[in-house]
């Protein structure tokens, strides 16, 4: 008897562990596996991607369950990537360059557009009209997101340095509140906000620059790239389904970016045609480097990365294009 149940006991271990090594072994799809993205206001595409459900559709069969969260600025956006909060998120291309220096394990995956989302903006009755007369002023930026990199740069072009004036670290919302209230003398702004503000409070706009301005780009974790680099496909290409979208269906496409980002058509309208260059290309690259090059003076000088080594290292590790270009090519 004690023999018999010796046996039993080793053929039930032994059934353990075979079950233990194929269920390591199934795909992530067969466990149920979760793809988690973030939407942003200063993203259309994630908007429109959100809206449309193609990746909950498409992925369905795979048991794959698509989460959404929200990105209230590329500071946000690395955040949750470096919490492993989110799988993919939507960044500045600076921003992304300055999260991958400072230690984030994230690699920029697609470029979705080219904005010109960043300006520096003053109440509608300020005798500010250009950069040089914001010495000594308080200024509302989001630090680590572009339209804080923009600010830094338009000092440094008009010969200020950021002791020069008084960054009050707020988030976008926030900024765009303590300007219209008299809080702060000006705003690095950026849009769909800035363009509300200008709409709504006749705040103006002192000084645009587009080449000031990183482009819009999409960031995974290194570690999902590794474990599902199906998924990593299925967003990208997805986002550029959502961008072909927004060119094929513009009327459309303002009228949705309005009522997701609670904002008037017309406010949408600008953005969308006048501030926002959709037709790029995905693949990142030479294009995003040489906008990191210009900045990367400012942003050491700044301390906004930990050394300029370390910044170039980021520079010469952050692009995966191996996605975007199996798109391309598609």
């Amino acid at each position: 008897m004690r023999i018999m149940r010796a046996v039993l006991a080793a053929a039930a271990s032994a059934a353990l562990l075979t079950g233990c090594v194929q269920g390591e072994d199934e795909p992530a799809e067969k466990a149920g596996a979760t793809l988690r993205l973030d939407y942003a206001y200063y993203n259309p595409a994630s908007l429109v991607l959100r809206e449309q459900k193609w990746l909950e559709t498409g992925l369905a069969a795979r048991n794959v369950t698509v989460t959404w969260q929200l990105s209230a600025g590329s500071n946000k956006a690395n955040e949750a990537l470096r919490a492993s909060a989110i799988d993919v998120g939507s960044t500045a291309g600076v921003a992304a360059l300055v999260a991958r220096a400072n230690g984030s394990p994230i690699k920029t995956i697609d470029v979705f557009s080219q904005p010109e989302w960043a300006a520096i903006v003053v109440p509608k009755d300020s005798a500010i009209t250009n950069v040089a007369g914001l010495k000594g002023k308080r200024i509302a930026a989001t630090k680590g997101t572009d339209p804080y990199f923009f600010l830094l740069q338009a000092l440094d072009e008009a010969g200020l340095k950021p002791s020069d004036v008084t960054v009050t670290n707020l988030q976008h919302a926030d900024g765009k509140t303590a300007l219209e209230r008299g809080d702060v003398d000006a705003w690095a702004g950026l849009d769909p906000l800035m363009a509300t503000s200008e709409v709504d409070a006749g705040s103006k706009l002192i000084y645009r620059n587009v080449a000031f301005n990183s482009y819009g780009v999409l960031n995974a974790r290194e570690a999902f790239l590794t474990e599902h680099a199906d998924l990593a496909q299925a967003v990208v290409d997805a986002y550029e389904r959502a961008r072909q979208w927004i060119k094929d269906n513009p009327d459309e496409a303002v009228k949705l970016y309005a009522r997701e980002a609670k904002i008037t058509e017309a406010v949408a309208k600008t953005v969308l045609t006048e501030r926002t260059r959709l037709d790029v290309d995905p693949v990142p690259g030479a294009a995003q480097r040489a906008v990191f090059e210009k900045i990367l003076p400012v942003l050491v000088a700044d301390a906004n990365v930990k050394s300029e080594a370390d910044a170039r290292a980021a520079i010469d590790t952050l692009f995966e294009p191996r996605y975007a270009t199996a798109r391309s090519a598609s």
